[in-house]
């Protein structure tokens, strides 16, 4: 049995529809009834994301966003949570059964049913059906724009450096490829979680993106001025940074991010995208490198990250630089992907 708020008094949603070169239309979607296990959100916010550039370029039939929070308005059978509840979304509907979900690896789900926003409606609608495994509860004093920083800003920047400290716990040096959403994360999430022990570099050539960076704690390197390398000698590391990490999934990136690694120096990939080649003997072997992929986050990390946010928001809230009703889509993506933005979240 569905059991509905009075939020929902439709049973169609107009929502954004990415059409593909770039336009932005709109079109009626049915709202859906929640199933058994589901919930119904009425989303209030959704952050934008560098990965939607390709549903913008090539047009889709999904509606995209997958950085929502939002507020439960309907429940199906077999859920535990209220009408009500404030929550953000996880983007990967894992199944929860497969040996990566047993041991808490639901970034690696070997069966999940959906990613949201991109295989299933997300967050740029006014609803958004998911499934209850997949929603985290939040403070309802938390606002649902700041609320949206937990998943990619947060989530997946703190996941990928909790890997490179597996590996390298006597940290001096940090450096990061891109000033942009990502990149910004990691600067926070590193500021945070190893305070002022280690400098953190940020390379990148937008200076809004520079200045934002040097603001949330980060060394800024422009490279309309110098390499990598050149960055590093200038604030004393000429032997190597210890940690470096690639926001961006360009080759030129990773190679010059290898090059300016010190020996034991960890590079750990996060943007999707080109490759990497190497040489094992000279890049890994002799100096003991090693190189990385982090996917996204663990479901299970959102709790610390939580707290996190709850501790540090004003420091936090820095990252989001525009906020647009989602009758701007169109203007908020124009702006966002020109690069002279932090996070840009739509609110609803």
């Amino acid at each position: 049995m569905t059991v509905p708020s009075r939020a929902v008094e439709a049973s169609v949603q107009r929502v954004p529809h990415f059409a593909g070169g770039g336009r932005i239309e709109s079109h009626d979607r049915p709202i859906p009834a929640p199933g058994r296990g589901q919930l119904l959100l009425r989303v209030r916010a959704n952050a934008l994301c560098g990965t939607d550039r390709a549903q913008l370029t090539d047009g889709s039939a999904i509606t995209p966003g997958h950085e929502a929070a939002g507020e439960v308005v309907a429940i199906g059978e077999g859920t535990s949570t209220s009408v009500g509840t404030h929550g953000v979304v996880y983007l990967m509907d894992f199944c929860g059964r497969c040996r990566s979900c047993a041991v808490g690896a639901t970034n690696q789900c070997q069966t999940k049913r959906a990613d949201m926003g991109f295989t299933h409606d997300g967050g740029l609608g006014r609803f958004e059906l998911v499934h209850e495994t997949c929603f985290f509860a939040i403070p309802a004093e938390l606002p649902f724009g700041d609320a949206t920083l937990l998943l990619d800003a947060m989530g997946t920047t703190s996941h990928a450096l909790r890997r490179a400290l597996s590996l390298r716990d006597d940290v001096e040096a940090v450096l990061v490829a891109g000033a942009g959403p990502i990149g910004l994360g990691l600067v926070a999430m590193a500021r945070l979680v190893m305070g002022p022990r280690a400098v953190i570099l940020v390379a990148d050539m937008v200076p809004y993106r520079l200045a934002l960076a040097e603001r949330l704690g980060g060394v800024p390197v422009d490279l309309r001025e110098g390499s990598l390398v050149d960055g590093l000698r200038r604030t004393g590391f000429s032997d190597g940074a210890d940690l470096a990490f690639d926001t961006a999934g360009r080759e030129s990136a990773r190679r010059a991010l290898l090059d300016a690694l010190g020996r034991r120096g960890v590079l750990v990939c996060v943007g999707h995208g080109e490759g990497l080649a190497l040489s094992v003997s000279s890049d890994l072997i002799a100096p003991e490198r090693s190189v990385l992929g982090s996917e996204y986050f663990r479901y299970d990390e959102l709790p610390s990250i939580l707290r996190l946010l709850l501790d540090n928001r004003e420091y936090l809230a820095q990252i989001i630089t525009h906020r647009f009703g989602i009758a701007e889509v169109q203007a908020a993506y124009e702006l966002f992907l020109a690069g002279d933005t932090g996070k840009v979240v739509i609110e609803q």
